[in-house]
């Protein structure tokens, strides 16, 4: 049997000394790799495969043994230390933590805490949680589980795609890698389909600014991906999946040992090469790719349950391409890339990542956690060439000091980022450095109140210091009651041309009207959380207020055809709404989780004459709401799932349909979206102590796709198809994907 390394008793001091064995179970199943540690000291093991453990403990003064693993509550027990060599603590059962209150968070305040006790609101969604639901390829996909987060699709060609938290357009929301931003500007358009979910344990999801501890791109919110421990990780793994349109993704994973260090290697392909135009606007109604995307992950054993260091690195290759059928068939795309006759995008994504985190030995309260990207893209927009590269190097070293009631952090970050187009948008290579420093008190006034406070200052060559501070309260009167308070601002400085798709795919003109400063904002939220028993079930209650108030927003104008204006608003912009969720567990293994979100995003400026306008935001529905249905059928280990994710009416631009002349009409298309929903059916079989599992799901139960073309222009009798000085590609509002069977397999060896 191998056992898990045990750590040093340096330091602790003299006394007698025994070892403490046991087993780990859950659902009466061994539970591997379950943290096991000595409170308050740097004791720690893990159990191994079999839920097997050993830990050495020396006695002098009282000890408390924990035992945690995400998705179960922590268990405790007083350690009580003897002359006997080796103490049997016997099967120790973990309870399903079915509310999630001991899942472990980091996002929040850059520190490890419990959900319950952090001071800030953060929603989670764990790998187990979405693949019993859904079966998801990538984070976009797996994302909008959550209560207020929205897909965006930009083109409606190449249906480019980001994330939208609040109604706040893709660019606004940060996407960390194990707490370190990577996923801006360029990538954040393009590379956020490449990071699978092969590698993801979890991801974190804060809604609203959160610049004073993530800097610029965190002025909607922050998603941070937590990549799977490679310490926890099964030796092979692997998962393949099909479906009936023809398309496959798959998964193989390999967690080796080399000495001290212990790695997790992935391989992730997707492949979709299927033209289908059900809306007759000669272009298909999904793209075609081949991704492929290499992660690898090492770690090397420290004190207590934490890694000394961690490194990771990821390379994604994507060929994205859609179009005419011409363009599309027999990969035709590899010729035609750049025709003014065929029309097609053909996008070519090469990105290479590298991240991770060291703490040091002898300076304990010190981390530093570092990251480097490298993204390229060579891409076609019918015959306009769109090449770039972008670079971006970060580092942020903190510092973390508890003094009595007061849990202190500090930090100095540097971002150094670099990009370059072929567009006069760039006549010369655009490099920025921008260093800052943060600082962050979190205050244990009483067991029922939390104060946090936090600064940042950071430092444009363009614009000069940026401030930004924060202010979170935490009240908890009772063990089942909180309520949490967040005050704070945020900042952003657009890079536009790396962000808006729609300056190279169809035919408008771009004109930008002044120097765009920084969009500014002010927030305040409000979270109520209320945990409830009804009978022998029991549940939670989240409601969420917020409201964000932008100066110097930047909202691109469609009114004029043919052109999109670029410039700071003089009024103002406003996000401001509420979402309420459930999640509720009965008795019998059936669990249910609700949301449904109201926004409103919308712009206030002044016109020609003096007069207030207020316009909503294009893309923002006020109404969306997520919800599912999870029973675990235990004797036959089936788990069935039911999910639905509904979109109310959102704004979008006016555009106008062409007549038979080739004219544009008098009278645009509708200017508001009809609601819409998606309905998923998934059922999971095990096999083999939940070695194997197989699955198979119906998604889009009800077939909906969207009702007109998300094209204008492309039926201009005067100019081939997609080079009509009319073409545009901007009301793409939902996927055109319709039902879908899909059947796939996994093995965890």
């Amino acid at each position: 049997m191998c056992f898990i390394c045990l750590y040093s008793l340096a330091g602790v001091g003299f006394g007698q000394v025994s070892t403490f064995v046991g087993r780990v179970e859950a659902n009466g199943q061994p539970l591997a790799f379950a943290t096991v540690a000595v409170e308050n000291t740097t004791l720690g093991a893990s159990s191994d495969e079999t839920g097997y453990f050993e830990l050495t403990a020396v006695g002098g003064q009282p000890q408390q043994l924990v035992i945690s693993a995400i998705g179960y509550k922590s268990f405790r027990q007083d350690l009580k230390v003897d002359s006997r060599e080796v103490i049997d603590l016997g099967i120790i059962r973990l309870q399903e933590d079915v509310l999630g209150l001991e899942e472990v968070v980091v996002t929040g305040t850059m520190k490890e805490t419990f959900i319950a006790a952090s001071p800030i609101k953060v929603d989670i969604i764990t790998a187990k949680y979405f693949e019993k639901r859904t079966a998801p390829t990538n984070l976009m996909e797996a994302v909008t589980l959550v209560n207020g987060v929205q897909e965006v699709v930009a083109c409606g060609v190449c249906f480019t795609n980001s994330i939208s938290i609040n109604g706040l357009p893709g660019p606004y929301t940060a996407v960390l890698m194990d707490g370190t931003p990577m996923y801006g500007n360029l990538a954040s358009v393009y590379g956020l389909n490449g990071i699978p979910t092969m590698i993801i344990d979890r991801f974190e999801v804060i809604k609203g600014p959160n610049s004073t501890l993530y800097g610029s791109e965190a002025m909607a919110g922050v998603i941070n991906i937590i990549t799977k421990d490679p310490a926890k990780q099964p030796i092979l793994a692997a998962d393949i999946m099909g479906t009936s349109h023809g398309e496959s993704f798959g998964n193989l994973a390999l967690a080796p040992k080399i000495g001290k260090y212990k790695g997790y290697i992935g391989l992730n392909y997707a492949y979709i090469n299927e033209f289908e135009d059900s809306n007759g606007d000669g272009f298909g109604d999904n793209i075609g790719l081949d991704r492929v995307s290499l992660f690898s992950k090492w770690t090397k054993p420290g004190k207590g349950s934490l890694p000394m260091a961690s490194f990771a690195v990821k390379y994604y290759y994507e060929d994205r391409r859609n179009g005419v059928k011409d363009f599309f068939d027999d990969r035709a795309y590899r010729t035609l890339r750049g025709s003014d006759q065929v029309y097609g995008e053909s996008i070519y994504t090469n990105r290479i990542e590298l991240f991770g985190t060291q703490h040091f030995k002898n300076l304990a309260n010190l981390k530093l956690d570092y990251s480097a990207s490298h993204h390229l893209q060579n891409s076609y927009y019918g015959s306009n060439f769109y090449e770039a590269a972008q670079s971006i190097g970060f580092a942020n070293l903190t510092w973390q000091e508890s003094r009595k009631h007061h849990d202190l952090l500090f930090g100095w970050t540097a971002r150094l980022q670099r990009y370059d187009d072929n567009t006069v948008a760039t006549p010369i290579v655009d490099e920025q450095f921008i260093p800052g420093i943060f600082v962050q008190d979190e205050w244990l006034i009483s067991s029922v109140w939390t104060l946090l406070g936090g600064l940042r200052l950071d430092h444009y060559n363009r614009h000069g210091f940026i401030f930004a501070p924060r202010l979170a309260a935490k009240w908890k009167p009772s063990t089942w009651t909180t309520l949490r308070a967040n005050f704070g601002t945020g900042f952003r400085v657009v890079n536009l041309f790396t962000e808006d798709h729609a300056f190279v795919t169809g035919q408008r003109e771009v004109e930008i009207e002044e120097a765009l400063q920084p969009e500014r904002s002010y927030n305040g939220s409000l979270n109520f959380n209320q945990i409830y028993t009804f009978g022998k079930s029991q549940g939670s209650l989240d409601v969420d207020g917020f409201y964000t108030y932008f100066t110097n927003k930047i909202i691109p104008n469609y009114d004029e055809p043919q052109k999109i204006i670029y410039a700071n608003t003089q009024g103002h912009a406003i996000s401001k709404g509420v979402g309420i969720s459930i999640n509720h567990h009965f008795a019998f293994p059936l669990s249910l989780n609700l949301g449904i979100n109201y926004q409103q995003v919308e712009e206030v400026s002044i016109d020609a004459n003096g007069r207030k306008r207020v316009n909503p935001l294009a893309y923002a529905p006020k109404w969306s709401g997520v919800g599912s249905a999870n029973y675990e059928w235990q004797k036959t280990k089936l788990t069935l799932a039911y999910t639905v994710r509904y979109t109310g009416e959102m704004a979008l631009p006016e555009v106008f349909d062409l007549d038979d002349t080739g004219n544009p009409l008098s009278v645009a298309r509708p200017i508001v979206s009809m609601p819409f929903s998606f309905h998923n059916f998934q059922v999971t079989k095990a096999f083999r102590k939940n070695t194997w599992q197989l699955y198979a799901g119906l998604q889009n139960i009800l077939n909906y796709r969207q009702p007109i073309s998300p094209l204008v222009g492309y039926n201009d009798p005067n100019a081939a198809i997609g080079f009509s000085p009319f073409f545009d590609t901007a009301y793409a509002y939902s996927p055109l994907h319709g039902r879908e069977l899909y059947v796939g397999v996994r093995w965890r060896g």
